[in-house]
């Protein structure tokens, strides 16, 4: 099983399979606070204040950008909450990738290490 270090440390690659239910069930274990929803990986983080959260949406978009893979963000005054799912999968049909579950790692990292 892989635990969230092990996700930090890999860079998402192209993907055409996506995992099955089994391995989504064990990645989401490496990766506190998110949830499968609609065939997504999800976590809402919060804030202080607007400020924070636009620090944080910002932070991300570093990694987001050089890992190639962009999920959907809802951004409010002290939340942004993260989508993730891979569209590239199932023959272009979407689902839950590798990639998803590094972003999701990296991602909590930033927060974990900044506004905590």
């Amino acid at each position: 099983m892989s635990n969230a270090a092990d996700l930090r440390a890999q860079k998402c690659q192209h993907q055409v399979t996506a995992l099955s239910a089994d391995e989504v069930s064990e990645r989401l274990q490496a990766i506190n606070n998110w949830s499968l929803q609609d065939g997504k990986i999800v976590r809402k983080f919060s804030f202080k204040n607007y400020y924070d959260t636009l620090a944080f949406v910002n932070a991300i978009a570093y990694v987001i950008h050089a890992e190639d893979h962009h999920p959907e963000l809802v951004v409010t005054y002290n939340q942004c909450v993260v989508k993730f799912d891979t569209h590239s999968v199932n023959g272009g049909k979407g689902g839950l990738s590798q990639n998803d579950f590094i972003c999701a790692a990296k991602l909590d990292a930033i927060f974990d290490q900044s506004f905590v």
